[in-house]
This record gives C-alpha cells, structure tokens and sequence, in this order.
C-alpha cells in the first residue's frame, strides 16, 4: 500500500523568514538612499512609510483573508475583474521579482567581493541564482529552513551593530552631532521636496510585503496575518532607527557620498566596532541580500503556478517533481534572471527602474483589488476589512511615491527609471496578452492563411483535377489482343508489355472461333487468374464466332472505335495465311 505524502506548510516563523529576508534587507541601502534625497529628516521620510505599511496590513489581510490562494494582486484582481488586468497586475508582480533576484544576487556577491577580492562578480551571481534554484526545487520546506537560519543571522548581526552604535554614542556623547546634522541646511531643495523624494526612495524599504501573498497556500491556517505583522514591526524598528544611528554618527555630506551610499551600515560597523563588526555586516549583508533571491524563487514560484493554472501559461510548467515544486517555472526564472544579468553586462543598477515601478505598481493594484472586493464581493467571509478611509489613504500614498520615482532624476548618465521600466514591460506585457489571446491570434493566422492560399489552392485544385481528367483520359484508350489460345506464360507476356509501354486500364483479349473450335479448357481461368494478378487494368475475355482475318480486325476496330494499331497479336508461324501488312497495323508483341 502506497503511502501518500503529507505536503507540511510553514510556520510562523518560517513563513516569515521567507518575506522577511527580502523586507529586512532593504536596511542595507534604504536608509542610505533615503538620506541622500532627504537629508536630516530620512528618519521621518522612514516613519511615513511604517504608517503607509500599516495601512496595508489590514487591505493585504481582507483581500487574502477572502481569498487565500497564492498569486497575491494577480489573485485579487482575477476575482474581482477581468483576466486581462490580473494579468497585468502578474506581469508587474513578474517583473519585480525578477529584478529583486538579480539586483539583490549582484549586491551580495559585491559585498562578499568586498571580503575575498578575487571572486569573479558575474560568474558568481550566476552561481548563487544556481544555488537557490537548486533549492527552491528541494521543496519549499528545506528553503524555509535556510530562510530562517538567514534571518535569524540577520536580526541577531542587525542587534550587535546597534549595541556597538549605541555603546559609541554614549561614550563619544553622539547626541551633539544628531543635533548638527538636525539643523543642516542646504541650497539644494525645500524642505518639502526633500521629504517628498525621500518619502519616494523610502518605499523602496517595503519591498517583500506583497511576497507572502504569493505563497499562501503554503502556510498554515492564521499565519498569513501575522507574517504581515511580523514585516511592518522589522520596517518600522529597524530602517527608522539606522537613519537616526547614521546620523549621529557621520555629517549629512559624508553620509550623501558614493562610497557611504553603497555600504552605509559596513562604514558605520567598522567607525564603530572596527574591522569585525564591518566583516560581519559584509556577510550578513551577503546573506540577507541572498535571503532575498530566496524569497523571489519561492514567490514567483507560486505565482506563476496560479498563472498556469489559469492557462495564462502553457500546461507544460505545471510539471511537479517529488517534493511538489514547480521545477519548470523555477528553472525559466532562474534562466531568465541569468539572461538580464548577462544583458546588463552585471550593471544591475540599470534594473533599478523595473524594480522600483513594479512593486510600487503591484501595491496600487492590491489597493484597487481590496475596493473592488469592498463592491463587488462584499458577502463574501473574510477575517478582517480595512476602512474605506485607510485604503484610499495606502492608494495615495503609494501612488505619491511611483510619481516621486518615475519623476525623479537618475544618477550620473543612467536612462530615467521610466525609460528602464518601460524596455522591460511592454516585450513581457506584450507576451502575456499573446498567451491570453492566442485563439484569437490563431484564428487570425488561419484567416490570413486562408486569403493568401485559398487562391494557390483553388488554382492546384483545378490543375489537379485537369490533369487527372487527361491521365484518366489516356489511360481509358482500351487495346485489344487477339489470342489462339496461348498459355498463361505468354498473356502474362502480353500484360507485362502492355504495362510497360502502354498508358491503359482496359484490354480486350479477344478469341475468334469457327463453328469447329472449342474455346481451350484453362484459358478462361487463366485470364481470370491474370485479372487478379493486375488488378490495376481491366482484362475483358471476347469471343468472336468468325475467322480471324483482316476484316474481321476491320470490322472489331470500327465496332469498338479502337484503332488498328492498338490491337496485337503474337507472332504469327509460317503457316499463317495472311501478310502482316495486310492486317491493316496490327502489332506484334510476342
């Protein structure tokens, strides 16, 4: 008896950790980047973005407490409009995953190259996508597990740089340079506008809250709710406070450098702790960041499933392999993430654009799904509903910020991030509505084949059907052979020539009998026996009651309307009373 094997689904912490890892890493560059457009006031610019969070904690669990399948705005919008604009809102999903994969894959690799110089950049990004592909087809349990030791790791080296920072400050009265920096002032901007670019790349830090959505078949009952609380309270704890911790620490212009930019929380490990305290940010960097790759596969893992399951996609990547993962859908993604690698040459700041836009765009998205599901499936259970008030202020605010992003200008000779967003949605959009539509297109195609070689067929029909009229038109001329009574060794002569050189389906064999003459006993069988053996021409046995001479040939040939010269005889002795050309053209072909 087979046993059947029981799928496990995630814990609280191990569906957390999942999300987690790609939410939480976004302190290793958010803050920076949020000090960069807002200088002094990032730590605000951060605290607005908690409460935006917040907001849609409770929209994220009404729509996926009504309907918990995994596919996240795809799914929301599938049940609540059409096809076509769930779909969009998947390509979106797609297309952030896509470059979270690939920009957080290159950004550990940079950080561990950082630590050992000689690591080739690309070859190892390829190689650490390998890596959690590999994984991810192991079965979501066992990612789960390297989830949790990633995360873990991370709030625990996240812990030990705060100590260190804190313990610097009170020692080193750090307070005096958070108040400089507070009155910083700068010809460069408003107030205002700093705090609206700033609030724009802050959002950049909740990136990872719509990933539990796509996977929540695979957690158990109640623990979808919770890994939302879960990422709001890291969001709002951790990215708010390394702000004001930067600040005390080094002068908005020294924190606004390149170099602080790219490895703000390795700078202020080694100002504090010195080179270990740095070492293990580099790593710990390397490990979330590659938690985030993790958190792609396992996301878009079930959203492309769902997506196939609808015929989005074709059947052909629903294929499953013992531990129940979708292997095919992981290996194209796994394919595709090497291939923009590759394209972009490993400048992944290029992806910039596509990732900010998208996931911006999914949130607006679930925003709509959760006010549609408000109007259109309003009886339908759920655990929990945002207010009408809370969901148009997310749906603002976020908004706010795709604007803040699209508008906003990119550093050094980078295209705008518009530019960037738009070269990889239309082909996949593009993509998407071919699948979509495909009946519709094949039947264009069937139509267009139609109008170009109706024509060509209707014109082969006619010649086909001419020329077969003249083959059957040769081929009816019917041949007469004028037999004594020859054995079956000579008329399968006879036939064997007439196959050879004659275009005929029919033959006469005729015999002429005087009154004395009796028709041989086997030469009707015979005959009988050569019809079967070429079936392909109509052998006619004739008896004549005459004597075989020339006008006899005469009067057959005008009878039958089958001219002389088709008529045959064999070699005639030298007893035979008539000259040959006296019979008029008959030929002989035995």
């Amino acid at each position: 008896m087979e046993v059947k094997k029981i799928h496990k689904k995630l814990n609280e912490l191990a569906a957390t950790a999942i999300c987690g890892n790609d939410i939480s890493s976004s302190v290793l560059y958010v803050s920076a980047l949020a000090i960069a457009f807002a200088g002094q006031y990032a730590w605000i610019t951060l605290l607005i973005v908690s409460v935006v969070l917040f907001l849609f904690r409770k929209i994220y669990g009404e729509v996926v407490g009504a309907l918990p399948l995994n596919g996240g705005a795809y799914n929301a919008l599938l049940n609540t409009t059409s096809k076509r604009m769930a779909s969009f809102a998947a390509t979106l999903t797609l297309l952030s995953y896509m470059a979270t994969a690939v920009i957080s894959a290159n950004e550990g690799i940079h950080y561990l190259h950082h630590l050992i110089p000689s690591l080739p950049i690309i070859i190892a990004t390829i190689v650490l996508l390998a890596l959690f592909a590999i994984l991810t087809i192991g079965g979501i349990t066992e990612s789960a597990r390297v989830a949790i030791g990633i995360f873990l790791f991370h709030l625990t080296s996240l812990l030990i740089l705060s100590t260190f920072i804190i313990y610097f400050l009170i020692t080193n009265n750090g307070i005096e340079l958070l108040i400089k920096n507070w009155h910083f002032s700068e010809n460069n901007g408003s107030i205002s506008n700093a705090i609206f670019f700033g609030f724009a790349a802050s959002m950049l830090g909740v990136s990872g809250f719509e990933s539990s959505a796509n996977f929540v078949e695979e957690q158990k009952k109640g623990v979808f709710p919770k890994t939302l609380k879960n990422m709001w309270i890291i969001v709002s704890i951790i990215n708010p406070l390394m702000a004001i911790l930067a600040l005390a620490l080094f002068t908005v212009p020294v924190l606004q450098s390149s170099e602080f930019q790219n490895t703000l929380l390795v700078e202020m490990g080694k100002h504090v702790g010195g080179k270990w305290v740095a070492t293990l940010i580099s790593v710990d960097a390397f490990l979330v960041l590659s938690g985030a790759v993790l958190t792609s596969f396992v996301g878009v893992s079930g959203l492309l499933e769902r997506m196939t399951l609808d015929r989005i996609l074709p059947p052909f990547f629903l294929k499953k392999n013992k531990q129940g993962s979708s292997y095919r859908i992981i290996l194209m993604f796994f394919f595709l993430s090497v291939s923009v690698l590759l394209i972009t040459n490993g400048n992944v700041k290029l992806l910039a654009g596509v990732y900010t836009i998208s996931f911006l765009s999914v949130m607006v998205l679930f925003g709509i799904g959760n006010i549609l599901l408000k109007v259109k499936r309003n009886k339908l259970p759920r655990p929990e509903k945002a207010s009408w008030l809370s969901v148009l202020l997310a749906i603002i605010a976020v908004t706010i910020a795709l604007i803040g992003n699209i508008t906003m200008k990119p550093k050094g000779d980078l295209p705008s991030n518009l530019t960037i967003f738009l070269d990889y949605f239309i082909p996949s959009i593009i993509f998407i509505m071919i699948m979509l539509n495909r009946t519709i297109l094949l039947k264009l195609l069937l139509n267009t084949i139609h109008t170009i070689f109706d024509p060509v067929r209707n014109f082969v029909f006619k010649i086909d059907k001419k020329i077969l009229f003249t083959i059957n038109k040769i081929n009816s001329q019917e041949f007469v052979f004028f037999t004594k009574g020859d054995n079956i060794a000579s008329l399968n002569k006879v036939m064997l020539y007439i196959i050879k050189n004659e275009h005929t389906k029919k033959i006469k064999i005729v015999l002429a009998l005087e009154n004395d003459q009796k028709v041989p006993d086997n030469l009707p069988l015979e005959i009988d026996f050569l019809g079967r053996e070429y079936p392909e021409i109509k052998i006619e046995f004739v008896l004549i009651d005459g004597k075989f001479s020339p006008q006899l040939i005469k009067e057959l040939s005008k009878k039958w309307n089958i001219p002389i010269n088709f008529m045959f005889i064999g070699s005639p002795s030298d007893k035979f009373p008539y000259k040959i050309e006296e019979l008029g053209g008959v030929r002989l072909i035995i």
